[in-house]
This record gives structure tokens, C-alpha cells and sequence, in this order.
């Protein structure tokens, strides 16, 4: 009875809750029917991944069929192609990628002029702003046969570079072109973690005779490892999202074998074919592996330093 009551209790004192902060949970409400039509609903829609998918008979009259596209998929060599390639370019971009903003937001944690900082800052976050549509169109002008780059090789002897036809190529073309559109915009996260160390620690390691890079060792970077953390776990909880937009703008079938990645893929087999059950399949089994991954990282976390997203 008393565990009774004080479930009863405690459901009183939510009520109680919410009706105290209605207005809180009012302005909450929004957001709630948002994910609720754009996220949850749309989650029966992955049913079709076990279906023989026909848009004149809808999802609920579509016979099932098991597991014969996991298996179709399974067995195409393209998407293990795909797969392999989704994975090495992420690894790249965790690689490259990762560090970049942490080691720009130290460099900006390091300069006093205020003035030359904040213009640096709006510099460099800009490029987070030009859509990939354009970003590629700069680089297609710049890098292609007759463009400024080639022309600049050839003028002093040199022979054309096929930078956007090379498979060889493409995916540093990608990671840098990635580092230099997102690098100044991930700084935010960083610089707003190291406005809030105490200035005392600085302070107390100049008086023990801490240079500068003893200062961002022993006490910048230690600072930063809860969000890093954090960030970390999340890069890996996308793992199997090879960046639709970039690739998607970037790409050409010249370079599909070092290239094409799990969403361009999908794009193809899905909305140019028809072959919406498949290109589900590949959905569903890749944010399966995007779920294990999230998990099993946050927990390898929690273990190195205690903190994890939940």
C-alpha cells in the first residue's frame, strides 16, 4: 500500500508539475507534434523493407516477403562496394576531420586581441553558410581541365591534374573540401567550453612556471575531453551517413569506385529505380549498425571517463 501511495504520489506531484509550468509545456508542444509527425510517425513506413512494395497497393496492401531484400542486398557486390566505401570515408573525416575544429578553437583560445579574433572567427565560419550546390560549383570552375588550377599547372610546365575524374583523387578532394566548409563552425562548441575554465588555473600555473603549451596540455585539453567525449560518440552514432549533399554535388560516375557511398546509393536505387523496398532494406539495416555503434561507444565512454550522452 505504501508503494502504492507513493506511486500515486509521485504521479500528484507531476500533474502538479505541469500544471505550475503550463506554459513551459506549452511552448515545448510544438516541438513534440514535430517529431511525432516527421520522426515517429514515419516509422511504419520502414515496414516496406519487409514488403514487395507497389505504390498503386500502398504499404498496407503490399504482400510481405521476409527478409528477401536483406538478403538481395547481402548478396550484391555493388553494395558491399558502397558499404566499404562509406565506412573509409568516415574514418577519414573522423580522422581529419575531428581534430581540426578542437586544434583552431585552441589556436583562438590563444589570442588576445579581441578585435583580430572576432574577425578571424567570422571569417572562417562563413563557409558554413554556402551550400554544397555552390561550394561544388567553385571547386568544378577551379579545379576541371581548363580551370585556374590546370591553368596555373600547365603555365609553368607542368601536365593537367584530372582532379574531379581521378578516384585517387576525390576523397581528400572531400575531406578537405569538408574541413574548410565545417572546421570554423565547430569551433563554436569548443570556444564556448573554454570560456567557462577558471582563469585561476592559468593564473596559478604561471606562478608554478607553466609555459603556454603546458597550459593547453594540462589544462585546455582536460577542459575540452567532456565535450570531446560527447562529439565523439555522435560522430560515431552516424557513421553509416556518408554526407548526401557533398557527395551528391561532387561526385560523377568516374568516381563511383573510390566514391559512392551508401546515400548516393540509396538515391539511385530508390528514387531513380523504383526499388523503394530495397533502398529501405539498406536504410534499416544501416541505422541498426548506426544504433549498436552509438551504444556501444557511449558505454567504452562512461568506462574511459565516466561521461557519456546518457
Amino acid at each position: 500500500m505504501a508503494t502504492i501511495g507513493a506511486k500515486a504520489g509521485t504521479g500528484k506531484d507531476v500533474g502538479r508539475r505541469i500544471v505550475k509550468y503550463k506554459m513551459l509545456y506549452l511552448m515545448l508542444l510544438p516541438a513534440i507534434v514535430f517529431l511525432l509527425i516527421f520522426s515517429y510517425i514515419p516509422m511504419y513506413g520502414a515496414s516496406i523493407a519487409f514488403k514487395e512494395f507497389w505504390i498503386s497497393k500502398g504499404i498496407l496492401g503490399s504482400p510481405w516477403v521476409g527478409f528477401k531484400h536483406f538478403e538481395q542486398i547481402f548478396a550484391t557486390d555493388k553494395f558491399w562496394q558502397v558499404f566499404t566505401n562509406t565506412i573509409e570515408i568516415n574514418l577519414l573525416r573522423l580522422l581529419f576531420g575531428f581534430p581540426a575544429p578542437i586544434i583552431l578553437a585552441i589556436l583562438l583560445n590563444e589570442v588576445r586581441h579581441r578585435v583580430f579574433k572576432r574577425s578571424i572567427q567570422t571569417i572562417i565560419y562563413l563557409p558554413h553558410f554556402i551550400s554544397w550546390v555552390t561550394i561544388s560549383g567553385i571547386l568544378f570552375s577551379l579545379l576541371s581541365n581548363e580551370g585556374l588550377v590546370n591553368s596555373i599547372i600547365v603555365l609553368i610546365g607542368g601536365d593537367p591534374v584530372n582532379f574531379l575524374t581521378s578516384n585517387s583523387m576525390f576523397r581528400p578532394l572531400l575531406i578537405i573540401s569538408g574541413i574548410w566548409k565545417e572546421v570554423g563552425w565547430g569551433t563554436i562548441i569548443f570556444l564556448a567550453a573554454l570560456s567557462g575554465v577558471n582563469p585561476d588555473l592559468y593564473e596559478a600555473s604561471v606562478i608554478d612556471g607553466a609555459n603556454r603549451w603546458k597550459q593547453i596540455v594540462h589544462i585546455t585539453l582536460p577542459s575540452l575531453l567532456p565535450i570531446i567525449s560527447i562529439l565523439l560518440i555522435l560522430n560515431f552514432g552516424s557513421m553509416m551517413s556518408g554526407g548526401f549533399d557533398q557527395v551528391f554535388n561532387m561526385y560523377n560516375p568516374m568516381v563511383y569506385e573510390s566514391g559512392d557511398v551508401i546515400d548516393t546509393y540509396v538515391y539511385r536505387i530508390g528514387l531513380t529505380q523504383g526499388q523503394y523496398s530495397m533502398a529501405t532494406a539498406i536504410g534499416l539495416f544501416l541505422n541498426v549498425i548506426n544504433f549498436v555503434l552509438l551504444i556501444v561507444v557511449n558505454s567504452a565512454a562512461k568506462k574511459m571517463n565516466g561521461q557519456g550522452i546518457y
